[in-house]
């Protein structure tokens, strides 16, 4: 039976031989949520209370977000869980940015 070395494809296209150093990598997007006019204020009020959610305009309908976490599957997870809530019409992402975090790195 083959045995695996532990290092991925991704490990190898991305020049890491070893797994003892593990890149870390910071997701920062910027998404446009769709709102009921009358749910704005507290649909707003909620998202700001959402851990790695800050938003930063709301106007009319429109209310525009800022969103960081560690990975994309966790900022897919947040925003899936944004456009669930009541009086959310659309929760759409706009753009996204992934850097390596420093620690990582030599």
């Amino acid at each position: 039976m083959k045995q695996h070395s532990g290092i991925t494809r991704r490990d190898l296209i991305l020049g890491n031989g070893s797994r003892k150093k593990q890149q870390s990598w910071h997701h920062i997007s910027s998404a446009v949520i769709s709102v009921w006019p009358d749910r704005l204020n507290e649909i707003r009020d909620h998202l700001s209370k959402m851990e790695g959610v800050e938003v930063h305009a709301a106007d009319g309908s429109k209310i525009v977000i800022i969103i960081e976490g560690p990975t994309t599957g966790a900022l897919g997870e947040r925003l899936t869980k944004i456009n669930l809530l009541d009086g959310v019409l659309s929760a759409n992402l706009v753009f996204e940015q992934i850097t390596a975090d420093k620690e990582g790195f030599s």
